[in-house]
């Protein structure tokens, strides 16, 4: 059996009482280790609020977890990628650091760095998307004439939802399209429900924010310009 260090985070002191997050995170890292022939040396737990929550000085459990993991020689090991960083750069930092590899149990054992790099960037590119073009839609509204906050016009404001959402799922599906090929490339994919069951189980969300069915995998597929999951794959 091969030795690893399990490293569980949750975000509030709340969640840290109750143990809400911390019993299905330790659960599925011990699913993956069974799995995968490892064995848990040493489980660190973090609970820590939102802010400086990317800094490693306030990070004790984590510095301890890459401390016991270097000195072992072994990898550290987490539930969701998340639990590690929600900002790309703090994860993108742990990773150009080599001190230690890691192991996202979502994303499986052969993962490489740079998928795990992408993964991150989406989870953070999608977040500010968001909050960029709420603004973006305010602002045009009211260079328009438009009175912010009238309800007296839902129809209107429902308009721009749908037309934000259009747009936000298109960005979303050109971020997601190389996390697709290699999914299809590496596990050698070759139907819709295949593909789509691999998205659910890594927790990707399909473009409209929800889970993928095989008609979400071909509408992503045909608006990608390829023809099926095979074309998909030659190009991957």
């Amino acid at each position: 059996m091969k030795p690893v260090i399990s490293y569980i985070r949750v975000s509030t002191q709340k969640q840290g009482r109750s143990g809400l997050g911390i019993q299905a995170q330790r659960e599925a890292i011990a699913r993956f280790a069974e799995a995968e022939g490892y064995t848990i040396a040493a489980e660190r737990v973090e609970v820590e609020t939102g802010k400086g929550a990317d800094a490693i000085d306030r990070r004790p459990e984590l510095a301890a977890a890459l401390g016991q993991a270097k000195k072992l020689r072994c990898p550290v090991l987490v539930a969701k990628l998340d639990r590690l960083s929600r900002d790309v750069a703090f994860v993108s930092g742990l990773m150009a650091q080599k001190v230690v590899p890691f192991i996202v149990a979502e994303l499986g054992a052969d993962v490489d760095p740079f998928m795990l790099h992408l993964y991150a960037a989406l989870a953070e590119k999608e977040r500010a998307l968001i909050s960029q073009r709420t603004v973006a839609a305010l602002a045009a509204k009211k260079a328009a004439g438009a009175i912010l906050g009238n309800r007296t016009n839902p129809g209107e404001a429902a308009a721009i939802g749908r037309e934000r959402l259009i747009e936000r799922a298109e960005e979303h599906a050109q971020r997601v399209l190389p996390v697709l090929q290699h999914l299809v490339r590496v596990n050698k994919l070759t139907t819709l429900q295949a593909v789509a069951d691999a998205m659910n189980e890594r927790g990707i969300r399909s473009p409209r924010g929800g889970q993928w069915f095989p008609s979400s995998v071909l509408n992503l597929i045909k608006r990608s310009g390829f023809n099926g999951v095979a074309a998909l794959a030659a190009t991957a």
